[in-house]
């Protein structure tokens, strides 16, 4: 089922407000790692935000997850004095790895590793 306009704007305006949050926070939570938010989707109520977190040059995708997930409260409450204005509610935040880049280069690797043999010009003369 896709989303609405309703939820596509409201996703977007999450995820430019989040993409705000972590670039200003870049020396706290997120200490010096590459984290974008790669995409956000919203409940049909807009109650519930599901933000798909992009990690690349992370070591540790999990233990970066764990700690956004410790300062979960924190994130929702700066995007709340940075939306409260435009929104009834602020929605609960529930974080994602976003695995699509990792999945585009695992594929990348396996294409470059495809033995084909050069087709001979041999069969073409017959």
């Amino acid at each position: 089922m896709s989303e609405s306009k309703r939820q596509q704007k409201f996703a977007r305006l999450i995820q430019k407000d989040l993409s705000h949050i972590i670039q200003k926070n870049k020396m706290g939570i997120f200490a010096n790692s590459f984290v974008t938010v790669a995409d956000v989707r919203m409940s049909p109520d807009l109650g519930v935000a599901k933000v798909y977190l992009s990690m690349l040059l992370v070591d540790d995708r999990d233990l970066m997850l764990e700690k956004v997930n410790q300062h979960k409260g924190e994130i929702r409450r700066d995007l709340g004095v940075l939306i409260g204005k435009q929104v009834r509610k602020i929605p609960e935040l529930i974080f994602y790895v976003d695995e699509v880049e990792e999945r585009a280069a695992r594929i990348d690797k396996l294409i470059d590793e495809l033995d084909i043999p050069e087709e001979d010009g041999s069969d073409m003369e017959s």
